[in-house]
């Protein structure tokens, strides 16, 4: 697969963007093994944009790593500064997947019980309300009674 192209005002983007980044796989005097390259690709798929340190004072052998490693993982080459080397792929969006069944989980509520006496400080708790929970006016908690059924009449009504 061809690396991605990308136009310099894009490339120029994501040099800014990898400014602040470290490193985040090594290549080693062994050079690029396969090894390298499935770390480079899990690191993309992960981040997207990443940087590579190459422990290696050739430069023409840096040079050539970054093209290998471009077309091998279809990414596009963004910097080759020093020892450092950018790449960037498109991440690919996870679908969430919804579960119909999943019920709500627990929430921090925080009551606030004012004094009765003027010039006091209010009494401020967090509570955690589960979800078979609610919160009352008094700022109590109660389990949640299961609705009754409806009525013959109401069920006719609703229909």
């Amino acid at each position: 697969m061809p690396a991605i192209q990308l136009t310099p005002a894009q490339r120029k983007e994501h040099r800014s963007e990898a400014h602040h980044l470290n490193p985040i796989v090594m290549i080693g005097s062994d050079g690029l093994t396969p090894a390298v390259t499935r770390e480079a690709d899990a690191a993309l798929k992960a981040h997207g944009l990443i940087k590579i340190r190459v422990f290696s004072d050739d430069r023409l052998a840096r040079d050539a790593m970054l093209q290998t490693l471009a077309n091998d993982l279809n990414a596009a080459p963004i910097q080759h500064i020093g020892k450092l080397l950018v790449l960037w792929r498109p991440k690919v969006e996870k679908v969430k997947e919804v579960d119909e069944d999943r019920m709500p989980g627990p929430r921090d509520i925080k009551v606030v019980k004012y004094s009765k006496r003027a010039g006091q400080r209010p009494e401020i708790k967090t509570l955690r309300v589960l979800g078979n929970q609610r919160l009352t006016a008094g700022g109590n908690i109660k389990r949640a009674k299961p609705r009754k059924p409806l009525s013959v009449k109401k069920q006719r009504q609703a229909d």
